[in-house]
Order: structure tokens, then C-alpha cells, then sequence
């Protein structure tokens, strides 16, 4: 590894160095500081700043709620339901997020649906509003979590850019500049937490693992005022709505095209988010990034889709709409001895299904607990056992995350056929959620069933199946074809299958059934009557 040049400064000294304060990397500093260890926190802008990555999860929740216990830290535990959240953070900008709705859209044709309901589905996370997901302004959460982590003695020192890093078996040197010079950091250990692109893969050499993600997408994306509520523009053109289990506008919701999809995250203020993730050949459709006109790809956008049209006819961009390239990315490795990356730093795959939070607190979970054994062994920080841990799980998850997605994007023509893979994606998560809340677990349990017997091989199999009859996506799968893997689907995730998804009765609309949950108590290892007992977890 390379040395520093010079060596006419005096070293600085900490324990722990977290370059990038995104939520993630803050969390982790504050966390570690309230355990004792000394930490500097590195960021190259300055708070408030936007981010990107706003759609919480109930797993992402059950995260915050303990860490919050374990670590003493009352405010995780108010920004992990809505209702909290606004009785004790008000100042913090959020949006209710009661599930996830989906409408499949076709070209040049107002949206339509029928009384089966299939142009849309509905998957609630929660029974009520008060403990319902939120979206996350990540401007107001980003610079909560580093005002917190300041509060809890962390070293906070922002413009400051990283010039030189070098890691050895001993420890860690880093040179940055910044508005008090040109600093020299010595610390045992560090931590990248800067995302795509990262200051480690470029240090230490990391190969790129790109070639291996299965997924290709391009986003397209502002944030807006005065958009208007879906569900009063369907109605407008006199679709078929059924009721559905919640306010189906306070939710992720997710357009299905088919040249990619479109998300709309609306915030209480009216604040929306919206972005579209674009195919390769939807990329070209709307001729994303040529001569850089976003605006222009936008306003093609909304032509091709009229209802989509009559969502946005007022709105009004916050800032200039943006193009991002192909937006995956992958490392080789996630950690060595002494350094170790986040999870949006090692990969990134699309924000279809919002895994991204949830990934990053568990991972943060993680590190903080093999901080804590650390420490309590009288050392600074995890070995090398703990690290190839960490990384392996990091690893399968990348892989789940990809495959799972890849495999929606082959579904995209086929409405029945994207319905059927979602449900692999919801069935894994409440089962884990709901085990994680009612029975046992850590937080090195797999995300999505990564490291889970039942379920490890299960998003490449759907991949490998939804290639075969799309013919990689070229094509749309018979009727028959189309119920063959939905039974598939349903067959495969019987044994995690807590909520009653992937049944046809429900008609794509499924809300948060406490009595389907007691009738499964088996699969989570639990009696009937210990299930009722546990579930007023569930309503707080």
C-alpha cells in the first residue's frame, strides 16, 4: 500500500474513521461514539444537502426500533413509524408510506383496469397510519443524523475532502484538506461510506464487479410540487378502482412501462418525488441523456403515457430534472483488515422494491454489534472472522437484490408475470420482518433470504424462469405460461408465506391480515395463541 507524502504534519489520532455522512455512515459514528470509541466523520459537502433513496420498509423500521433500545437512542425509535415521527420530529419532512402500489401502463391509452383488479396491485405494510412507514426526506434525515451523531461526541468535519489514504495491517493513514488545511488522521480502522465510486475502491484497487449484475437501468428524476393523486386521475377517465387496503397515493407507487418503471414518493407538505428507471431500450425511446436535455426525456415520457401526463399537467420541478447513466454498480470486496464498505458503496442495484435503507441499517447493525464484541474483548475492532462475515452476507445479498429485480424487469410486458415475482420479494420480507418482531432473529440473518435454505436459490431460479418465457424480456409469455409461474411462485414461497400473498382471491389487493398471520403461526416456529399474544407488537 502506498505511504503518505511527507511526513512534516502531525498525526491526528482515532479509533474509527467513517469517510461519507449520508443516514448510514452518521448512524454508524454516533453509534460507536456512545460506545466509547473515538470517531471522525469525514464529508466532502455540507448538510443540508439532497440524497437520493427515500422509501423506508417495515424491515428497515424493526432496525431502527432496536437499535434505538440496545444503543439508548430514543430518536431511531421515533423516526421508525409515522406516527411517531410526527408527534416528535415534526420538523423533520416526511411522507406516509401505508404499502406499495403498482399500475401497469400501456402506451399511447389512459390507464385502465377491470373489476379483477389486474392493472394493479396493492401490498399494505401496515394496519394504521400511526405506525406506518414514512418516506424520508433525506436532506432533513441526513443532516438529523449528523447533528445526532455530533451530540454523541463524534469529530464532525465537513468540506473536507480525503487526497491520500493507505491501510496496512497496523492501522489506517489519511490526508485530507479542508477549511482548517491539510490534515494527517491516523485510526485503526475505517470505513467507506462515500457510495458509488467510492474512496476504498479506488485506494485499495477494489475490481469492479459490474460485468456480474444482471440488471441495467438509467434514472430520470426531480422532485416536484403539485402533482396530483393517481387514483383521482384514474377515476377521472372512468377506470375500474376497487377499494383497496389504504389511501393507495400514500404509498411507493410504482408505474409499470414498458420501457422501464416510474416511481411517485409523495411527502405530507405535498413535496413528490418522482423518477423514471429506464431499460437500455426505454433509454433510447426517450432519448435519456441526449445533448443532455432531461427535460425534454421527461416531457416524452409523459406523451407516451397520457394519464401520466394528466398527473404531472401542473406540476412544477424543484430543481432541474436529471439524468443519471447506467446506475448499478458492484465491488469484489467489502472488507479487509482494518477497512470496511457500507452497502451502497460495495453495490447498488435500482430502488425497485426499496431494499436500499433496510440493506444499509442492517449492515450498520451489524458493524455496531461487532464494534460492541470488540470492545468487550478489551480490543478496537472486529477480526478478520467477523469481516469475511460481514462481506460473504454482503455479497449474497447483492446477488438476491439483482436476480430479484432482473427477474421484474423480464416481467415488465406482463403484468401477471411482475405481479407473481413481487410476490417472492413480499413473502421473504414480512416473513423476516414478522419472525424478527414475534419470535427470534439477529441481524445477521440474511437480508432477503440470503443466507435462508428455502429461499437462497430462489430469485435465480425465478430469473432463470422468466428469461425462458420472456425469451430475455423480448416477448410476452402465454396465458398459460403466465399462471404456470404464478403457481410456481406460490408453491415456492409456501413456507414463508406469513400474510396470504399469491392468492387469486385477493384480486392484487392485500392489506396487513393479523388473522392470516395467527393461521400461519407454524411457519414462524410459534403457537396460535403465542401469536395473539404478540400482536399488539404490531399496533404500536
Amino acid at each position: 500500500m502506498r505511504r503518505l507524502r511527507g511526513d512534516s504534519l502531525k498525526a491526528e489520532h482515532a479509533q474509527v474513521v467513517i469517510v461519507g455522512s449520508g443516514f448510514a455512515g452518521a448512524l454508524l459514528a454516533r453509534l460507536l461514539a456512545v460506545q466509547g470509541f473515538a470517531v471522525i466523520l469525514i464529508e466532502r459537502g455540507r448538510h443540508p444537502r439532497f440524497a437520493i433513496g427515500e422509501s423506508s420498509t417495515p424491515l428497515a423500521n424493526l432496525c431502527l426500533e432496536r437499535l434505538a433500545e440496545h444503543y439508548g437512542q430514543p430518536d431511531l425509535h421515533q423516526l421508525a413509524a409515522h406516527g411517531r415521527w410526527l408527534e416528535h420530529l415534526p420538523d423533520l419532512r416526511r411522507g406516509r408510506k401505508r404499502g406499495f402500489t403498482f399500475y401497469r401502463h400501456e402506451p399511447g391509452k389512459h390507464y385502465a383496469n377491470d373489476a379483477e383488479n389486474r392493472a394493479r396491485l396493492l401490498v399494505a405494510a401496515s394496519p394504521t397510519d400511526h405506525v406506518a412507514d414514512s418516506h424520508w426526506l433525506r436532506a432533513d434525515v441526513d443532516h438529523h443524523m449528523v447533528r445526532r451523531a455530533v451530540a454523541a461526541g463524534v469529530d464532525y468535519r465537513d468540506a473536507t475532502q480525503v487526497t491520500e489514504v493507505a491501510v496496512s495491517g497496523r492501522g489506517v493513514s489519511l490526508r485530507t484538506e479542508g477549511e482548517g488545511g491539510i490534515r494527517e488522521i491516523r485510526a485503526e480502522m475505517i470505513v467507506d461510506a462515500t457510495g458509488p465510486g467510492g474512496l476504498l475502491r479506488r485506494a485499495l484497487r477494489i475490481p469492479s464487479l459490474l460485468r456480474r449484475t444482471a440488471t441495467r437501468s438509467s434514472l430520470l428524476f426531480s422532485h416536484f410540487t403539485d402533482v396530483r393523486l393517481f387514483a383521482d386521475v384514474a377515476r377521472e377517465t372512468g377506470t375500474t378502482m376497487p377499494d383497496g387496503p389504504y389511501p393507495e397515493d400514500w404509498a411507493a407507487s410504482h408505474h409499470v412501462l414498458d420501457e422501464g418503471w416510474m416511481y411517485v414518493l409523495r411527502f405530507d407538505d405535498g413535496l413528490v418525488s418522482a423518477g423514471l428507471l429506464a431499460t437500455p431500450g426505454g433509454e433510447r425511446h426517450f432519448s435519456l441523456a441526449v445533448q443532455g436535455d432531461a427535460a425534454a426525456s421527461w416531457q416524452a415520457l409523459l406523451a407516451r403515457y397520457p394519464s401520466l401526463a394528466a398527473q404531472f399537467r401542473d406540476a412544477r420541478p424543484v430543481f432541474p430534472i436529471r439524468f443519471t447513466g447506467r446506475v448499478q454498480h458492484r465491488l469484489a470486496r467489502a472488507a479487509g483488515p482494518r477497512w470496511v464498505v457500507l452497502p451502497h458503496t460495495f453495490a447498488f442495484v435500482d430502488p425497485l422494491f426499496s431494499t436500499g435503507i433496510a440493506w444499509s441499517l442492517l449492515a450498520v447493525e451489524r458493524l455496531a454489534e461487532s464494534f460492541a464484541n470488540a470492545r468487550a474483548r478489551g480490543e478496537t475492532v472486529p477480526r478478520a472472522p467477523v469481516l469475511r462475515r460481514y462481506e460473504a452476507l454482503l455479497t449474497g445479498e447483492a446477488e438476491q437484490i439483482d436476480r430479484l429485480v432482473a427477474g421484474s424487469y423480464l416481467g415488465l410486458s406482463d403484468f401477471s408475470l411482475f405481479v407473481s415475482q413481487a410476490m417472492l420479494y413480499f413473502a421473504v420480507v414480512s416473513f423476516a420482518e414478522t419472525r424478527r418482531r414475534l419470535a427470534s432473529g439477529s441481524p445477521w440473518n440474511g437480508f432477503l433470504g440470503a443466507d435462508d435454505p428455502n429461499v437462497e436459490g430462489l430469485y435465480r431460479e425465478s430469473y432463470r424462469r422468466l428469461a425462458r418465457l420472456t425469451r430475455g424480456g423480448r416477448r410476452r409469455a402465454s396465458a398459460e405460461d403466465s399462471r404456470d409461474f404464478g403457481d410456481w411462485v406460490a408453491r415456492a414461497i409456501a413456507s414463508r408465506n406469513v400474510v396470504g400473498l399469491a392468492d387469486p382471491a385477493r384480486r392484487n389487493l392485500y392489506p396487513v391480515d393479523l388473522d392470516v398471520l395467527v393461521e400461519r403461526s407454524h411457519l414462524l416456529g410459534l403457537t396460535p395463541a403465542a401469536v395473539r399474544r404478540a400482536l399488539p407488537r404490531l399496533r404500536r
